[in-house]
């Protein structure tokens, strides 16, 4: 029996999603439940892995599927495709499993050409809105389907404009659009090199490559590496009976919410296009009006759409996203989705499910994608500044957050001057897809068109990045790199500050504070700490980030490094002395200099954790990282050691080393030099027998952690230092005080001989950024000059040291668990890389049994809600598999 490559709407449903895409699954279950839907069918996400497993070409069963398809479709509507009378016109739209807003391509009025055009532009008696859609379709085929671009077509419109002396699309005649919809043939065929298709089935299956073909294009990749969307998912392909709302002035389309995408709010939010189609909304063309100012327009229309919004917000149980468009005062509905939203709403929207009696607490916590939560965190402009600041322009607060930085032009100088240590603000006329990369560089973009429903807001509401859109005050110039507002004129490196809640555009910095964190959040956060198992540290040097991480929900710190102590001005000085000395008497006295700092130093940190857990990993970097560079600070030192400069010089350059990452570091430097390990647990347990002296009531136990081991003796070697020092320190003391020596997992041998090297250490712990370099064999510091390539080429999909590689370094994580936890029952195992804060990685470390993982002070609410969504995720899973062996067994017995 052949494969089903395409479904009728009518086919299918909601939980179809991985077949037939979101946008195909919802527009199934929208037909269910009798909404007024264009009718149509879906080309499966199969179809188009198949596409590409066919050398980017649709092979004969599914072309055969297809246009058995297009035959139903016209039974259902009663017109024909490229019938002169009774045309079919279509839209062909992507459809991937995951809401992927603007990244891939759209068709619309397909099945046009000019022997349609002149019989329906009579027929309607209507021929603006005939040639309207003519034009529109000749420049989207060129640019989605031939790929010639925009730029050309728009600079014709904007010619024809300024020859008919008018400043709108719409203000064009007939007889305008007639002469443009020529003149694009004309640009298509010299581009192209041959005429505009007039077959609507050739036309169809060039469209339909196209969105499969867009599936792989460069943004729709970025925004897939950013998102965990596997390129393995493919989209679907969504053919669609066209519903018309550029047919006049009782037409129009529109973009709504069920709830505000900004904060949460409850009621109807949107925009609304009279005479217009949905690009023109989506693209930001043309300002809209509120979707409030429909109810004028369309009374009837507007009274059966607010009843659909409430149908499908109680149906989907969730905020919906929807297309939808008005034919001669009808509604149509295109498309629902569960909307994008800023962190803040997702929240609000959460916590509101849950009082209105939709939602469970699991399935509010399941709700929040966590990596969204990193907006809430970041800082927002100070309010006093922001009182006496006085506005320069104002737009559309379209994504919430501050941003202040230099002014760039376009995408590519973002990133240029973003990739230099520059925050910069991104201005545009309007922003398009291809704009993403620029959007993720910049602090914060600010647009003169559209709205909050526009390209520029859906996508910066998505990527957590504060965004202005729809300034229409400003005056772009952008050829030449400037814009006007507020009576001054801006050019590139000029320095803005934007607020995407209230809208407003500042001149120069306003200053920015910590966010304060909404009530909501909290409710959140307490929710998913009942479901969770996995623990949640942080890596924190200081007090202050430790303080932070706590106030975020930090259980302990997994990471302490102690050389970022080292670096500070009064204490780099002794220890230069002490790597430039020539004894161990000289070292240790070296040493003695900085004790009483990094025992002030972890006593602020237990006091910082109030008797959770604290690992403190001792020196790990190679020693020529200390040593000074500029000419005076290497003469200060020859002068502290009584050499001469270039005694000094001959010591530095003796540091260097071919490959440091595999050099002379970590625990081979306590090999080397046992007093740095003996003068590092003195300060570790000094301060934790004061810090315990004046807290009784903490069950303080440090977590010594040894870096870089790969053999059980190094291990013993180092440890019996650690021991003998600590338990001489805790006798003089006459105190009770335990304490932990464990190691770091981060060499592949270590992951191999696991079980030898439990039976020496008290607890692991991964660091996946090493692990990860050494088993791929990858520079972490190198690997962007050949990452990109690698995603070009479909060898990667992700960076592997953002996510966790969980095939290959992965296996490394479960190897170690299996041969250590049996030599060493007691053993706890934890993560400290920076995968630590990764949804992802989390929801890896919570399967393979980890205790905890630690991640930076900003990430911790991330890893406690993404832990809490590994177990109820589990949970569900294991029910699933409890009702399936359940059914299987019932079913066994009837037939005994």
């Amino acid at each position: 029996m052949a494969k089903k490559w395409v479904y009728l709407f009518t086919e299918g449903n909601a939980d179809m999603r991985e077949l037939l895409g979101g946008k195909g699954a919802n527009l199934a279950e929208m037909t269910n439940i009798g909404l007024p839907v264009p009718q149509g069918f879906t080309i499966t996400t199969e179809a188009c892995t198949q596409y590409y497993e066919d050398g980017r070409e649709i092979n004969q069963e599914i072309r055969g599927q297809i246009n058995e398809y297009i035959a139903k479709m016209e039974k259902i509507t009663g017109k024909k495709f490229g019938d002169k009378e009774n045309p079919l016109l279509v839209s062909v739209r992507s459809g991937a499993r995951a809401s992927m807003p603007g990244m891939m391509d759209t068709i619309l009025n397909l099945g046009l050409n000019e022997d349609v055009v002149d019989v329906i532009s009579k027929k309607s008696n209507n021929p603006r809105w005939a040639w309207d859609c003519y034009r529109r379709f000749i420049q989207m085929y060129s640019d989605v389907v031939m790929e010639v671009g925009k730029k050309y077509f728009e600079e014709l419109i904007d010619k024809m404009k300024d020859n008919r002396g008018v400043k709108q699309d719409v203000e064009l005649t007939a007889d305008d659009l007639k002469e443009l919809a020529y003149q694009f043939k004309d640009e298509y065929k010299e581009k192209v090199g041959e005429p505009f298709p007039d077959d609507p089935k050739e036309q169809l299956m060039g469209a339909i490559k196209a969105v499969f073909r867009s599936w792989d294009n460069p943004r729709a990749n970025v925004y897939r590496r950013d998102n965990d969307i596997p390129y393995s998912w493919g989209t679907a392909v969504n053919v669609q009976s066209m519903a018309f709302g550029n047919m006049g002035d009782d037409c129009g389309t529109g973009v709504a919410f069920t709830r505000d995408p900004a904060t949460g709010e409850r009621g109807l939010f949107g925009e609304f296009l009279t005479n217009a189609q949905g690009e023109d909304v989506v693209a930001g063309v043309r300002t809209p009006m509120r979707i409030s100012e429909m109810e004028q327009k369309f009374p009837e229309a507007f009274a059966q759409f607010k009843d659909v919004c409430q149908i499908l917000e109680k149906h989907y149980r969730d905020m919906q996203d929807m297309e939808f468009t008005v034919e001669n005062g009808k509604l149509y509905m295109l498309q629902t989705r569960n909307g994008k939203r800023t962190a803040q709403a997702a929240l609000k929207i959460a916590c509101d499910l849950v009082d209105e009696g939709m939602r469970t607490e699991e399935e509010a916590v399941s709700m929040i994608d966590p990596r969204n939560l990193d907006t809430l965190l970041h800082p927002q402009f100070d309010v006093k500044a922001l009182k006496a600041a006085t506005p320069m322009g104002k737009g559309l607060g379209a994504s919430p957050g501050a941003a202040c930085g230099k002014v760039v032009f376009t995408a590519d100088d973002a990133v240029e001057w973003a990739n230099r240590g520059e925050d910069v603000i991104l201005v545009r006329l309007e922003t398009s897809p291809e704009d993403i990369t620029g959007m993720k560089s910049a602090q914060g973009i600010l647009t003169v068109r559209g709205g909050m429903t526009s390209h520029a807001a859906v996508v910066a509401r998505g990527m957590g990045e504060c965004c202005v859109a729809g300034c229409g005050d400003i005056t772009m110039d952008e050829e030449n790199k400037r814009f006007k507002l507020g009576g001054k004129e801006y050019h590139e490196g000029d320095i803005i500050s934007i607020d995407g809640s209230t809208g407003n555009i500042y001149d120069g910095v306003i200053p920015t504070v910590d966010a304060q964190i909404a009530g909501e959040f909290g409710r959140i956060m307490a929710w998913a700490d009942k479901f969770r198992r996995l623990k949640v540290r942080t890596n924190a040097d200081t007090p202050r980030d430790a303080k932070k991480a706590r106030e975020l929900g930090a259980e302990g710190i997994g990471l302490c490094r102690t050389e970022h102590m080292f670096f500070e001005a009064d204490r780099i000085a002794a220890f230069r002395e002490m790597i430039c000395s020539d004894t161990v008497e000289e070292r240790v006295e070296a040493l003695d200099k900085i004790l009483p700092y990094q025992q002030g130093d972890f006593k602020a940190l237990y006091e910082a954790l109030e008797g959770n857990p604290v690992t403190i990993r001792f020196l790990d970097p190679p020693l020529h990282e200390f040593v000074p560079t500029e000419e005076a600070d290497i003469k200060k030192l020859a002068e502290a050691k009584g050499k001469s400069v270039d005694e000094i010089k001959d010591i530095i350059d003796g540091l260097h080393e071919f490959n440091p990452m595999m050099g002379h570091r970590g625990c081979r430097l306590t090999v080397a030099y046992p007093e740095i390990a003996r003068m590092q647990t003195k300060a570790v347990i000094r301060a934790a027998i004061e810090v315990h002296n004046e807290h009784k009531d903490w069950d303080l136990r440090p977590e010594i952690m040894i870096p870089l081991v790969c053999d059980v003796k190094e291990l013993k070697f180092v440890k019996k230092i650690v021991v003998e020092t600590a338990d001489e320190e805790i006798r003089k003391a006459n105190s009770d005080i335990k304490y932990e020596v464990g190691t770091m997992i981060e060499i592949p041998r270590a992951a191999l001989t696991a079980n030898e090297i439990a039976s020496e250490a008290d607890f692991f712990c991964f660091g996946t950024n090493d692990l990860t370099q050494m088993t791929y064999g990858f520079s972490r510091d190198d690997a962007g000059k050949f990452l990109d390539a690698y995603y070009d080429n479909k060898i990667f999909e992700n960076d592997p040291f953002s996510k966790l590689d969980q095939t290959g370094v992965g296996k490394l994580l479960e190897m170690t668990i299996k041969l250590g936890r049996p030599v060493n029952p007691s053993l706890h195992i934890g993560i400290c890389g920076e995968h630590g804060g990764d949804p992802s990685s989390v929801e890896f470390c919570h399967k393979i049994g980890l205790d905890y993982v630690s991640c930076s002070p900003f990430r911790v609410p991330i890893a406690r809600l993404a832990a809490a969504q590994a177990s109820i995720k589990e949970r569900e899973e294991r029910k699933s598999m409890e009702i399936l062996l359940s059914s299987k067994s019932k079913k066994e017995k009837v037939l005994v």
